[in-house]
């Protein structure tokens, strides 16, 4: 039997492969399949079967792409009947207790609802070897160190996941083996859940000893527990799950390797949304205006989610060293298909016909504390995570968290220089481009964030 899981960095999203005697199945496959059907060639494998845990909310399902691609069928929870989001393309309805034999693997579909109201596990045995299940399969039920959020479907519906959560822990699961082994659909980053470990794989036995959320308590105390630790709720979460329940469009290859000229960009495309994928002083200290500076690499996908509209054409912009076929694929794993090409030659093309450009100061730390004594009346805004403001920020800042930041614009006042700071810069520029978008004149880029602040033993306040 081979067994191998595919990592996506940034949206810290597992995938898993398992072939035996010529055959494989897939279980919840990212948007861009061709990795999977490398490996199955390269080991003799036909991929007959694709699972799906649940109706995902952090990325867009390959499911539909790697079926077409494949034939195989599509194995997805039979439990989605009457909920808020169901499937609407022709799949087999997998359900509780239901078998599947995939030449030397049984796979027994679990019910484990409380991530969501659908939500399966897979029991993998190896029937050559002995009757003990091999293994778990679990999504986003059970993480190394944690469990899925019940929070997905809003305040109505979050009480009685969070029950079902406890239900599936405490009762689902209960009589299985210490031995099973965990494969979760996501690791340390990702916001399904809160306090995952690094490790990508545990033992059920592990979790119910370590996992803090696994120890035995009241219901009730669980509830409160659970409910009171999710992390911050990403708003394009009920978009991507709207994306997957419908199936996304079945992409002829990968979207965006066009090289479009600078004349072309700006005479044919000014309907477009640029994605500048330079680093922050780059960005800085020259971009197409209107653009927004999300650096490439393995952040792509999930901040052009939070911050990017859907519903306009993309062109990406880079240097000499981009990778932008990376970039393509990072945007269309969290459903950006539109994207129409890139910036032939990037920017220095763009500055040496003359075409129209705009800028972000930088500033570092030590000049920002400053000019804070010199002004108590500058505006920072500190756009990290609500964990990272708490652990420590500049006195006076102002805090909006960088992925909410296009919602509550009308929390930064409009009057002031706004400098942003992050924890490195990274999230800063990006948060000074959706600001330049909005029409804000002055806005700084704090390079080095947090991080060069507390590196420098300046002063910070905690709540």
């Amino acid at each position: 039997m081979l067994l191998e899981r595919f990592e996506v960095p940034g949206l810290a999203h597992y995938s898993y492969l398992f072939g035996t005697k010529g055959k494989a199945v897939v279980i919840d496959p990212k948007r861009d399949v061709d990795q999977y059907l490398r490996y199955a060639e390269a080991h003799g494998l036909i991929i007959t079967h694709i699972l799906e845990t649940h109706i995902h909310a952090d990325y867009a399902s390959g499911s539909r792409q790697l079926a077409e691609a494949t034939n195989a069928e599509m194995w997805l929870s039979g439990h989605d009947q009457g909920e808020e989001f169901q499937y609407r393309f022709a799949h087999h309805k997998f359900c509780d207790g239901e078998e599947l034999l995939i030449g030397d693997l049984r796979i027994i579909a679990v019910h484990t609802p409380g991530h969501t109201p659908e939500h399966l596990s897979f029991l993998v045995y190896e029937n050559s070897r002995c009757g003990q299940p091999m293994a778990l399969l679990t999504g986003d039920f059970i993480f190394v160190g944690s469990l899925g959020r019940p929070d997905l479907l809003g305040d109505d519906a979050k009480q009685k996941l969070a029950g079902a959560l406890y239900d599936s822990v405490h009762e689902k699961i209960a009589k299985l083996p210490d031995g099973v082994e965990i494969y979760p659909a996501h690791g340390a980053g990702s916001l399904c859940g809160v306090g995952m470990s690094e490790r990508p794989q545990s033992t059920l036995g592990y979790e119910r000893f370590c996992n803090v959320f696994m120890a035995e308590q009241q219901k009730a105390e669980f509830i409160e527990t659970v409910l009171k630790t999710v992390p911050e709720f990403p708003n394009y979460y009920r978009r991507m799950k709207r994306i997957n329940v419908d199936g996304p469009p079945i992409l002829d290859g990968i979207p965006g390797l066009k090289a479009i000229p600078p004349l072309e960009v700006q005479e044919n495309h000014s309907d477009a949304v640029i994605i500048d994928l330079r680093r922050p002083e780059a960005f800085g200290g020259a971009h197409i205006p209107g653009a927004f500076n999300i650096g490439a690499g393995q952040n792509l996908s999930m901040w052009a989610a939070w911050v990017v509209p859907y519903d306009q054409p993309i062109i990406l912009t880079g240097d000499e060293g981009t990778n932008i076929e990376e970039a393509c694929r990072a945007l269309i794993r969290v459903g950006f298909d539109d994207i129409r090409g890139y910036l032939k030659g990037g920017m220095k093309a763009w500055i040496e016909i003359g075409l129209d450009q705009a800028h972000v100061s930088q500033i570092g730390v030590r000049e920002l504390s400053s000019q804070l004594e010199l002004n108590d009346a500058l505006l920072v805004l500190d756009v990290r995570s609500p964990a990272e403001w708490k652990a420590g920020h500049i006195v006076g800042a102002l805090h909006v968290p960088g992925g909410s930041l296009p919602e509550h614009l009308d929390q930064v006042p409009s009057d002031l220089p706004v400098h942003v700071v992050c924890g490195s810069g990274y999230r800063s520029s990006i948060a000074t481009s959706v600001l330049q978008r909005a029409g804000r004149r002055v806005v700084v880029n704090v390079n080095g964030g947090m991080g060069a602040w507390n590196a420098q033993h300046l002063p910070i306040t905690r709540e």
